[in-house]
């Protein structure tokens, strides 16, 4: 069939009927669209009110707020105290590089439920007698270990991060004196420093990370690397920052001191691995008592022992 062909009225309506369903297409898409953006507005509104809108009568909704409110308790009640058992719980959380201004309430809020948790299995599986002196002795076995589990737990981050302090402080008196030898001040030394360490240090770099948030801060460069030195643990870093102080207050040569302190980090590691090395012997004996000597002994004397009960001899 010829278009062309078709009458003057009926190229009218099929013009007209084009017009319309475009336009009909037109309409449903902007409709769609605009409901799309109003949904995600809606969703948007509702993580900005903390869910309330839709998820406030939800199960995980309702645990989240108790367990916050539990955390807030716990550290209004127990964890934000000034006494001196707090001040040492707090300062031994940050050598365990726990930063978290709610970090006692968990310590707290964990060796709780451990020591719980851990009374009510041992209670639940322990296979010894119900009633008898051995299972509640087991039942208080497992309150005392889950109590301890957290404190020991921090001991051995603060023990871990201890000794990666140690390895890497003598390296980096060795790159401040580099620094201050190329004419960089204090400041720019400890940033720089701080960059290079990086990859070999982390704990270590961060916290001359925030000894440089410190200073930026407006406090004293001693009273900056007094803080460094209690968060390390170390007591070079300490003898490090009463070093700085005095320089700084006697006029002396900054250089000169940090080099002199640098031979004598280096020297101190070295003794530290002599150390490790002559007491190897020593700490070798018990394994070899427990382990080789028996085997030695069953190898020389079997052969005697199974002859004299053969009667080979």
């Amino acid at each position: 069939m010829n278009i062309f062909a078709l009458s003057d009225g009926t190229m009218v309506a099929v013009l007209v009927f084009l017009a319309a369903t475009t336009l009909a297409f037109c309409v449903m898409a902007l409709l769609r669209v605009q409901g799309s953006v109003k949904r995600r507005a809606a969703v948007v509104a509702n993580l900005g009110n903390g869910g309330r809108a839709g998820s406030s009568r939800s199960l995980r909704h309702s645990s989240l707020k108790a367990a916050q409110q539990v955390i807030e308790y716990t550290t209004k009640h127990y964890a934000a105290g000034n006494n001196e058992e707090m001040k040492v719980l707090r300062r031994r959380m940050v050598r365990a590089g726990i930063y978290d201004s709610r970090a006692v309430a968990y310590f707290f809020l964990g060796r709780t439920a451990l020591a719980l948790g851990l009374a009510a299995l041992a209670f639940m599986f322990v296979p010894a007698e119900q009633g008898g002196p051995v299972f509640w002795l087991l039942i208080g076995l497992g309150g005392i270990v889950g109590y301890l589990a957290p404190s020991l737990y921090i001991d051995q981050r603060i023990k871990a991060r201890k000794n990666e302090h140690q390895a890497g402080f003598p390296d980096f008196m060795d790159l401040l004196v580099v620094c201050a030898d190329a004419g960089l001040s204090m400041e720019a030394s400890l940033d720089r420093v701080g960059r290079e360490l990086g990859d070999s240090y982390p704990s270590l770099t961060a916290n001359i990370h925030m000894t440089n948030l410190e200073i930026r801060a407006g406090r004293t460069m001693s009273d900056a690397l007094e803080h460094l030195g209690d968060r390390l643990g170390l007591e070079e870093a300490r003898s490090f920052a009463t070093l700085i102080q005095q320089s700084e207050e006697l006029g002396s040569s900054i250089t000169d001191a940090l080099r002199v302190y640098s031979d004598d980090m280096r020297h101190k590691r070295l003794s530290r691995a002599e150390e490790k090395a002559y007491s190897l012997p020593a700490k070798l004996s018990v394994p070899m008592m427990i382990c080789i000597f028996p085997v030695l002994f069953v190898v020389i004397l079997l052969p005697v022992i199974v002859r004299l009960q053969t009667g080979s001899y």
